[in-house]
């Protein structure tokens, strides 16, 4: 399989900086999309095998998928290399728009939902809607599916001022989430509702730290256990401004023949590198994988656990209240700009934050920090504290060379921390 990390080989400029790249590297294979569709997805004597459940599909007339969220795309992919023409009609919407044989697929926008996340919304409501009780419905749900799943407009236009609110308040995905499932036709259980009396399988690629798998994509397939009051009080409690909400979909019978699956989360990314670092006789600790803190907070919770020939490993979506406009770069290379800032990097200590979706609110996946990047940074003589003030973590790192560069992975479960702690490096 090739490498992920596009610039591995030009960042590898000592032996620990190898190490902890190899292990960011078995992260990234373990989310890989296609992979795991393949792994846990099987079809023998038209018998369609999901983890420990089978399902016959002489059952069923019509096999639908549909999906959305950076993952869904390749997920369908892999989903025809399974299924091939079987798949009668689909409809998936995800950040690149790729070739499949019996699934249209869209290129939307993320964070801020636009036109073509609603002509996707529109085309998925349509097929999911025009469903009967002897169809399939196969529903690819992965992270950034909040934003991709638009239907109709008003969700679309809400959403965006929502999003662009929150991002100042700096508050947690669950919170916007609860916001999110009572704009929406589709969210919160909506699609199941929509989709009933057809029977739903949810392929389920989490983004959320946690175990809080109703959350991915704002839950389409999960009933809900928020309710239009928790929305409401959310809402007035941080001055969010005047939304249009409705209930979600709270009787039983809609969710009878519901069967969801989470193939992939941060745990299966983070289990990955801890085995990782056994194979390189690394010791591993894996701290959290819901980690919500703030930056520092963060920070300090990651680097108090340091300890020779050890790796400490963490996930989540630490807290970053961004508080002036015209920044660049997101939340794991402002981290490593912070990681410089508190002098926290040794000369035994190297430190990856990452985006495992590749885009850290920009073409790169995050940093690696360790002495080398602090010399690289000092030859540049700027102001540190500028940078950090306006949120422009970006083109410090550009400029240092020290950024991580994967592209779109089709993958995101979170953000990925890792502290490499070894003496004797070159």
């Amino acid at each position: 399989m090739a490498r992920t990390i596009k610039n591995f080989d030009k960042l590898v400029t000592t032996e620990n900086r190898r190490l902890v790249l190899e292990i960011a590297e078995a992260g990234f294979d373990a989310i890989n999309t296609q992979e795991v569709i393949l792994n846990f997805v099987k079809l023998e004597n038209n018998i369609l095998f999901i983890k420990d459940e089978k399902f016959d599909l002489n059952n069923f007339k019509k096999i639908k998928v549909v999906g959305f969220g950076k993952a869904s795309c390749d997920a369908a992919i892999a989903l025809e290399k399974v299924l091939g023409h079987k798949i009668n009609e689909g409809a998936v919407i995800g950040l690149k728009k790729v070739t499949c044989e019996y699934t249209e697929t869209f290129s939307g926008t993320h964070p801020r939902p636009s036109d073509v996340n609603i002509e996707a919304g529109k085309k998925i409501y349509n097929i999911v809607n025009e469903s009967n009780e002897d169809d399939l419905i196969i529903v690819l749900v992965s992270g950034g599916g909040s934003a991709l799943l638009c239907y109709p407009e008003s969700e679309c236009r809400q959403g965006r001022e929502l999003y662009d609110i929150f991002l100042k308040c700096g508050q947690t995905i669950t919170e916007i989430n609860t916001i999110r499932k009572h704009l929406s036709l589709l969210k919160g259980g909506g699609l199941v509702k929509l989709a009933y009396p057809s029977t739903v399988i949810g392929l389920i690629f989490s983004d959320i730290p946690g175990d809080r798998y109703q959350d991915v994509a704002s839950g389409p397939t999960y009933k809900d256990e928020t309710t239009i009051h928790q929305a409401e009080t959310i809402i007035h409690e941080h001055k969010l401004g005047n939304f249009d909400l409705l209930e979600t979909p709270k009787d039983n019978k809609y969710f009878e023949k519901v069967h969801n699956f989470v193939l992939v989360s941060n745990k299966t990314a983070v289990y990955a590198m801890e085995q990782k670092s056994k194979e390189l006789g690394l010791d591993a600790k894996i701290i959290s994988t819901e980690l919500y803190e703030e930056v520092d907070q963060a920070l300090d919770m990651i680097f108090k656990e340091k300890k020779d020939n050890t790796v400490i490993l963490a996930a989540g979506e630490p807290k970053l209240e961004v508080t002036k406009k015209g920044g660049s770069g997101g939340r794991n290379l402002f981290m490593g700009l912070r990681t410089i800032s508190k002098n926290l990097i040794d000369a035994d200590s190297v430190f990856i934050p990452l985006a495992s979706d590749g885009m850290d609110n920009s073409d790169s996946a995050g940093a690696i920090i360790d002495n080398n990047t602090i010399q690289n940074i000092e030859k540049l003589n700027i102001n540190l504290d500028d940078y950090m003030d306006r949120f422009d973590a970006y083109p410090i790192f550009e400029k240092s060379g020290d950024m991580i560069i994967t592209g779109a992975t089709g993958a995101n479960v979170s953000d990925l921390m890792i502290l490499l702690t070894k003496k004797n490096n070159e």
